[in-house]
């Protein structure tokens, strides 16, 4: 264990370096959430009875959702990964006394939180000192921040658990570019980081909120913004700790079996 905490700490301590990055990032998704609030308050403007969250919720919804970006990004992968991958360098890994899957989780997480620590106070900060409703409200009670913390660290953990099967899919493959490109699409569009999914028609919101995108950022951000019921929040976290246990299990698997069939040539 000691090992993996050794990898989570050095990858995270690397990642805090990038601050000029960091602070390039912030001002791009400060552009983008601008953008994002504008476009919707057009549509609010014309008939707000019309739309399933609130402006105000919306509002909060974008904000935590750029505030958070880094968690739930799906094109934020490693590229070291693919590259020890594709090089052949993962014969490295494989003479270690380590699992590679629990290295390459560790180092998911450490580079995902160290991006999200330098970019999500400061959006936080600035968007609660906004006027209303074009700002991010404060949860309406301690336990309901306390739901939104718990799915949080569940779809932190989907989250990276879904991006370890792209890592062990790139044993298959040729050439990551094409499961890449695929899958920041199909992920950004279906986890509500374009559109949040109760603005989806309601046979197609029923299909998507069972599926495992919806348990990334789709749970913890409609909970803060207080779009999700009691009851509809009980289901969405037994979904999410549903896909945590089957995304492992089944990444787990094809990284075994990855591991024992790795054929590597040159020298």
């Amino acid at each position: 264990m000691k090992k993996y905490v050794s990898f989570f700490r050095n990858r995270f301590a690397m990642g805090l370096q990038y601050r000029a990055a960091a602070l390039a990032g912030m001002t791009t998704q400060f552009a983008w959430g601008f953008m994002e609030i504008m476009v919707f308050r057009a549509f609010y403007s014309a008939n707000p009875a019309a739309f399933p969250m609130t402006f105000e919720a919306t509002a909060s919804y974008i904000w935590l959702q750029q505030a958070l970006l880094a968690v739930f990004a799906a094109w934020m992968l490693e590229p070291e990964i693919f590259d020890c991958i594709v090089s052949g360098n993962v014969a490295y890994e494989l003479c270690r006394p380590i699992r590679i899957y629990d290295m390459w989780f560790a180092r998911s997480m450490a580079a995902r939180l160290s991006r999200v620590a330098l970019r999500c106070f400061p959006i936080i900060l600035v968007a609660l000192c906004l006027p209303k409703p074009y700002g991010i409200s404060l949860p309406p009670s301690a336990f309901q921040f306390a739901v939104f913390l718990c799915t949080l660290v569940l779809s932190f953990l989907v989250s990276v658990s879904f991006y370890m099967l792209v890592y062990v899919c790139t044993f298959y493959t040729i050439s990551p570019m094409g499961l890449r490109v695929m899958v920041g699409s199909v992920v950004e569009f279906l986890s509500g980081g374009g559109i949040p999914l109760p603005f989806f028609p309601e046979r197609v919101r029923g299909v998507l909120e069972i599926l495992p995108f919806a348990a990334m950022q789709n749970v913890p951000l409609r909970v803060y913004s207080g779009s999700m019921t009691p009851a509809e929040t009980q289901r969405a976290v037994a979904l999410q700790l549903f896909w945590l246990a089957a995304l492992t299990i089944l990444g787990r698997v094809l990284c075994a079996r990855a591991e024992r069939h790795a054929t590597l040539q040159g020298g």
